[in-house]
């Protein structure tokens, strides 16, 4: 039966706003600061939209002197490229923080609130992931301090740097033999150290002699340095073979703990039939299983290198912007149309009030006609007015896909919510068991004209409470205010105008002002203290989706305790 206003506040293209609770809110937020997650929040920037990029300042590439084979940017030092992403991104409006994340969790109203290590915590509308990997090296003394430097994995990202150099090939997997003789193609002098690789078959061995490639046996006890390079590899039985670069093959873990605690679990990841690591599974947009979560660069493909990692998150921020998109679509459609049905009722068309249509069956068709109405975020005023107010029992008239009742349970609150909608009731419960509220939210259907529900509560809250039906509100709010305990609070607000996009208001139609309202409710003198009376303009979103201002009222009073 009420209409959930969506609150909304006019801003600048790629601003951020606050929620309710004051935590900034952005469309998207970026988790993750490499060339994926800057890529993406380009794309979405520059597409006008709201992006925070929380970087933790750890990325894989960091020992690398050099990114490789990236287009026009070939051999740029990383932190260099990521200080220019930066400053390109945030040129667009975005915003870059430094900082960790250590967990997400995604609201009953489908957004996410993100908490960073510091203890702070931002809202997003969507997120994008773009975490990484974790190499995890095989453990061999001295390798680890030479990662990144002679150590190397990719020989598309180094090769060229050892090429006609001794390299040396470390074998921990089953891919081994295709390693060195991937490696072959840049040099003349590769050996083969099967270290703790299963044993190779008679084809591989004629493989590796075909192409000159030694094999010498043993397990590999350390790798030895001079001056800052790399001179050797130490067997077991004591043999040191002369390499001045060591190639392995590292097991590539995706950093999915954010993405698990929302319920995404990894998958392993195969080359040539076998598994060399874990990864986020994806489509190819970056669209993860949860909706509202899409991934890109290694976190989703553990061999992508740094191009492919930027043009993935690319690909990710179109995505995004065009499921925003879709959703603003969705939206604007279903306020047109109810912007329709208030004026063809107003005008005597499809009515409630001449019995074509019941009040009832109106409003589960209205409900019907949407997965969501409203916007899913709690009315501003209920927020500023019972934020800091001890929590008791709490009446919500009218509460719609139940976004009131939730915040009120979310702050402590034991709730009575009723609507004359069972298709909005049963949203809404659906809604409070997502946000694990739904034991302190009791949903009762009411045509509350004609019952109400039983007991005094210490906050009766009547949010837009309007019908294009012959709804009794006067009748109503009495009866609100007889259940408001001694001590409690009654708070109402409403309509004090139409849309400005209505140019003809409808002279059979009155909204009253917080006076008449007042006045309305009968109140015995004494018994009832005026703590608010007033309008107030806010911002609405016409049916073309036009920011125009509308006129709100609220009354609220308090009941004397004795």
């Amino acid at each position: 039966m009420t209409e959930r206003t969506e609150q909304t506040v006019a801003a600048t293209p790629s601003a951020s706003s606050a929620s309710p609770d004051g935590e900034r809110r952005y469309e998207v937020v970026v988790v993750g600061g490499g060339a994926a997650g800057l890529s993406g929040a380009l794309t979405l920037a520059r597409a006008r939209r709201s992006v925070l990029v929380i970087d933790a300042g750890r990325p894989r590439n960091a020992p690398a002197a050099h990114v490789r084979s990236y287009l026009t940017r070939d051999g740029v030092p990383p932190a260099e490229l990521l200080a220019t992403g930066r400053a390109e991104v945030t040129g667009y409006g975005g915003e870059v923080v430094r900082g960790d994340v250590v967990a997400a969790e995604r609201l009953e109203a489908g957004d996410f609130r993100v908490v960073l290590e510091d203890g702070s915590s931002v809202m997003a509308d969507r997120l994008l992931v773009t975490t990484g990997l974790v190499d995890e090296l095989p453990r061999v003394a001295g390798l680890a301090e030479r990662w990144g430097l002679d150590v190397l994995h990719c020989p598309y990202c180094h090769g060229w740097e050892v090429r006609d150099q001794a390299i040396g090939v470390l074998a921990t997997g089953p891919l081994a033999v295709h390693q060195a003789l991937l490696w072959r193609q840049w040099s003349e002098d590769v050996t083969l150290f099967p270290h703790t690789a299963p044993g190779f078959g008679a084809e591989e061995y004629e493989q590796l002699a075909a192409r000159g490639i030694a094999v010498v046996e043993g397990r590999v006890a350390a790798l030895e340095a001079a001056d800052d390079r790399l001179t050797g590899v130490r067997l077991a039985d004591g043999r040191v073979i002369s390499r001045q670069a060591i190639v392995v093959t590292p097991r590539l873990t995706a950093r999915s703990g954010l993405l698990t605690g929302l319920g995404l679990e990894t998958t392993d990841q195969e080359m040539g039939g076998h598994v060399v690591g874990s990864h986020i599974a994806a489509d190819p947009s970056g669209a993860t299983a949860l909706p509202g979560v899409w991934v890109a660069g290694n976190v989703a493909a553990l061999t992508e290198q740094v191009i492919g990692a930027a043009a993935a998150g690319v690909r990710a921020g179109a995505a995004i912007n065009a499921d925003l998109v879709a959703e603003e679509t969705r939206r604007a459609v279903a306020a047109r149309r109810s912007g329709r049905h208030e004026h063809e009722h107003a005008r005597g068309g499809t009515s409630t009030k001449d019995g074509a249509l019941p009040e009832e069956e109106f409003w589960d068709l209205r409900y019907g006609e949407s997965d969501q109405i409203w916007s899913g975020n709690p009315n501003v005023v209920l927020v500023r007015e019972i934020t800091g107010v001890e929590p008791g029992s709490a009446l919500d008239l009218g509460c719609g896909e139940g976004a009131d009742a939730i915040w009120l349970a979310r702050q402590g609150w034991r709730v009575t919510a009723t609507d004359i909608s069972g298709v909005a009731l049963e949203r809404a419960a659906r809604h409070a068991a997502a946000a694990d509220v739904a034991g302190r939210v009791d949903w009762q259907r009411h045509d509350l004209g004609a019952s109400f529900p039983d007991g005094v509560f210490d906050l009766v809250s009547a949010h837009f409470l309007h019908s294009p039906g012959d709804m009794p509100r006067e009748k109503i709010l009495r009866t609100a205010a007889s259940a408001v305990a001694p001590g409690g609070t009654l708070l109402v607000v409403g309509h004090a105008g139409f849309p400005a996009w209505e140019h003809n208001p409808h002279p059979d139609v009155h909204l009253p002002t917080p006076e008449e309202v007042l006045e309305s409710l009968e109140l015995p003198e004494g018994e009832w203290e005026v703590l608010l009376c007033e309008e107030h303009d806010r911002i609405q979103n016409d049916p073309d989706g036009r920011p125009t201002t509308r006129r709100d009222n609220v009354l609220k009073v308090r009941r004397s305790s004795g």
